[in-house]
Protein backbone atom coordinates (compact mmCIF):
# COMPACT_ATOMS: atom_id res chain seq x y z
CA UNK A 1 0.00 0.00 0.00
CA UNK A 2 0.88 3.59 -0.69
CA UNK A 3 0.07 6.81 0.74
CA UNK A 4 0.10 9.90 -1.92
CA UNK A 5 -0.03 13.39 -0.49
CA UNK A 6 -0.33 16.00 -3.01
CA UNK A 7 -0.59 19.61 -2.06
CA UNK A 8 -2.07 22.09 -5.11
CA UNK A 9 -3.53 25.08 -5.33
CA UNK A 10 -7.24 25.39 -4.35
CA UNK A 11 -8.52 26.83 -7.89
CA UNK A 12 -7.38 23.46 -9.29
CA UNK A 13 -9.27 20.88 -7.15
CA UNK A 14 -12.12 20.57 -8.52
CA UNK A 15 -10.73 19.37 -11.54
CA UNK A 16 -7.88 17.41 -9.74
CA UNK A 17 -11.67 15.63 -7.62
CA UNK A 18 -13.38 14.83 -10.89
CA UNK A 19 -9.94 13.48 -12.48
CA UNK A 20 -9.69 11.08 -9.68
CA UNK A 21 -13.21 9.45 -9.47
CA UNK A 22 -12.60 9.22 -13.09
CA UNK A 23 -10.03 6.82 -12.54
CA UNK A 24 -11.96 4.72 -9.81
CA UNK A 25 -10.36 6.78 -6.67
CA UNK A 26 -13.41 7.77 -4.50
CA UNK A 27 -11.37 7.89 -1.15
CA UNK A 28 -9.71 11.44 -0.33
CA UNK A 29 -9.09 13.28 2.68
CA UNK A 30 -8.83 16.84 2.18
CA UNK A 31 -7.16 19.34 4.33
CA UNK A 32 -6.90 23.29 4.28
CA UNK A 33 -3.78 24.26 4.23
CA UNK A 34 -1.19 27.86 3.81
CA UNK A 35 2.55 27.11 3.00
CA UNK A 36 5.40 28.80 0.94
CA UNK A 37 8.39 27.75 -1.15
CA UNK A 38 10.03 28.92 -4.21
CA UNK A 39 7.10 31.96 -4.53
CA UNK A 40 7.84 33.24 -1.14
CA UNK A 41 4.36 34.29 -0.28
CA UNK A 42 2.41 37.24 -2.09
CA UNK A 43 2.29 40.78 -1.93
CA UNK A 44 -1.21 42.77 -1.91
CA UNK A 45 -2.39 46.11 -1.72
CA UNK A 46 -5.14 47.32 0.55
CA UNK A 47 -6.18 51.01 0.99
CA UNK A 48 -3.11 52.25 -0.49
CA UNK A 49 -1.05 50.33 1.90
CA UNK A 50 1.01 47.47 0.92
CA UNK A 51 1.14 43.93 3.00
CA UNK A 52 3.23 40.79 2.38
CA UNK A 53 1.19 37.24 2.50
CA UNK A 54 4.14 35.06 3.88
CA UNK A 55 1.98 32.44 3.17
CA UNK A 56 -0.67 30.97 0.30
CA UNK A 57 -3.51 28.98 0.56
CA UNK A 58 -2.97 25.52 -0.62
CA UNK A 59 -4.94 22.25 -0.39
CA UNK A 60 -3.71 18.67 0.60
CA UNK A 61 -5.24 16.23 -0.61
CA UNK A 62 -4.10 12.55 1.13
CA UNK A 63 -4.78 9.00 -0.01
CA UNK A 64 -3.83 5.28 0.39
CA UNK A 65 -3.90 2.96 -2.31
CA UNK A 66 -2.02 -0.01 -3.98
CA UNK A 67 0.79 0.07 -5.54
CA UNK A 68 -0.17 -0.65 -8.49
CA UNK A 69 -2.28 2.52 -9.32
CA UNK A 70 0.09 4.76 -8.44
CA UNK A 71 1.60 5.49 -11.38
CA UNK A 72 -2.25 6.24 -12.70
CA UNK A 73 -2.86 8.56 -10.31
CA UNK A 74 0.15 10.43 -10.47
CA UNK A 75 -0.57 11.10 -14.03
CA UNK A 76 -4.15 12.62 -12.90
CA UNK A 77 -2.81 14.78 -10.31
CA UNK A 78 -0.16 16.04 -12.71
CA UNK A 79 -2.77 16.93 -16.08
CA UNK A 80 -5.18 18.23 -13.04
CA UNK A 81 -2.48 20.70 -11.11
CA UNK A 82 0.13 21.53 -13.50
CA UNK A 83 -0.16 24.99 -15.04
CA UNK A 84 3.77 25.68 -15.24
CA UNK A 85 4.10 28.15 -13.04
CA UNK A 86 5.92 28.51 -9.53
CA UNK A 87 3.81 27.34 -6.85
CA UNK A 88 1.79 24.22 -8.70
CA UNK A 89 2.42 21.94 -5.63
CA UNK A 90 4.06 18.69 -4.56
CA UNK A 91 3.16 14.82 -4.55
CA UNK A 92 5.09 12.83 -1.84
CA UNK A 93 4.40 9.52 -1.79
CA UNK A 94 5.32 7.21 1.20
CA UNK A 95 4.80 3.61 2.14
CA UNK A 96 2.04 2.30 4.39
CA UNK A 97 2.93 -0.39 6.60
CA UNK A 98 -0.66 -1.59 7.61
CA UNK A 99 -4.10 -0.35 7.86
CA UNK A 100 -6.90 -1.12 9.89
CA UNK A 101 -10.35 -0.11 9.72
CA UNK A 102 -11.74 0.59 13.04
CA UNK A 103 -15.26 -0.42 12.34
CA UNK A 104 -14.73 -4.08 11.16
CA UNK A 105 -11.32 -4.73 12.11
CA UNK A 106 -10.13 -4.96 8.62
CA UNK A 107 -7.17 -5.07 7.71
CA UNK A 108 -4.77 -4.35 4.24
CA UNK A 109 -6.16 -3.49 0.92
CA UNK A 110 -9.75 -4.68 2.21
CA UNK A 111 -9.63 -1.74 4.70
CA UNK A 112 -9.28 1.32 2.19
CA UNK A 113 -11.76 -0.42 -0.60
Amino acid sequence: MKKIEAIVRPEVFQELRQSLVHIGISGLTVFEAAGCGNQKGKRGNFRGTSYELPLVSRIKVEMITEENKVDEIVEAILEACATGQVGDGKIFISQIEEVIRIRSGERGKEAVL
